[in-house]
């Protein structure tokens, strides 16, 4: 379901200011003994935006600095995850697209950690729809979207399991991604606790109804959901996903 179906958006933003999605956009779902907090946004109703710096080229670092700098466009804040991993300086360690402008390009370098768990992949947004796709695929597409991250490692791969997660891992993260449904909405999940990465996957692929799903980032896992009065502030972030309306004028 869209965080505000379009009828009940302006009378939701005047009555309340700063408005939360509508209630059972986000929910919880438990999963192999796991709780999770899931959220579902229809790219078809709500503008799901990436952000990463300022207009004077600082990094927001945090929810809260981002929604001030929407609110001086008049713009507010619906929902916002962190959306991607990154360098110390807050940096996307992989493609960045704002608006269409390409911030950061798209990286198939090989290296450790999640993000070089090959296959990583990368979430878009453009005209509605949005997407996951592994990145080697992402690139061989030439897609040319609107807003986009990378990340990694994939979760789902056309229904498949990451070739590389283990069911008996002992690595246990709180961890945070994103899905596209086979009817084209997008589910942001976050654990509540730790979680290995095939627990998470099988998540999105089994209950969340996800053929394809990216890894986001583990252990700053961050959400702001004001229908849930969740507003996650205890790590700096580098790129977020945003779920943006317009103040009427």
């Amino acid at each position: 379901m869209p965080l505000f179906p379009k009828p009940f958006l302006v009378g939701a933003v005047l009555s309340a200011g700063l408005a939360g999605p509508a209630l059972g956009a986000c929910r919880d779902v438990s999963h192999l003994g796991q709780d999770y907090i899931a959220c579902t946004v229809d790219p078809a109703e709500n503008d799901i935006r990436l952000y990463n710096k300022d207009q004077a080229g600082v990094p927001f670092r945090s929810f809260r600095a981002l929604s001030l700098e929407l609110r001086h466009r008049d713009e507010y804040m619906l929902f916002a995850m962190n959306g991607g991993m990154y360098h110390d300086d807050l940096s996307p360690v992989g493609l960045h697209v704002e608006e269409g402008r390409e911030q950061a390009p798209l990286n198939t370098n090989t290296g450790w950690g999640n993000f070089h768990l090959l296959p990583n992949g990368v979430f878009y947004v453009d005209g509605g729809k949005a997407g996951v796709m592994a990145a080697d695929a992402y690139r061989d597409a030439g897609i040319t979207p609107r807003f986009a991250t990378q990340s990694g490692p994939m979760l789902v791969i056309d229904g498949a399991l990451h070739p590389r997660f283990l069911p008996d891992s002992t690595s246990l993260k709180t961890r945070n991604g994103v899905g596209v449904t086979k009817t084209g909405e997008v589910v942001f999940a976050v654990s509540k606790r730790p979680v290995r990465f095939h627990d998470f996957a099988t998540l999105f692929r089994d209950e969340l109804d996800c053929p394809n799903a990216l890894f986001l980032d583990g252990t700053i896992s961050s959400l702001y959901a004001p229908d849930i009065n969740r507003h996650d502030r205890l790590f700096p972030m580098g790129p977020m996903i945003a779920v943006v309306g317009t103040f009427p004028r």
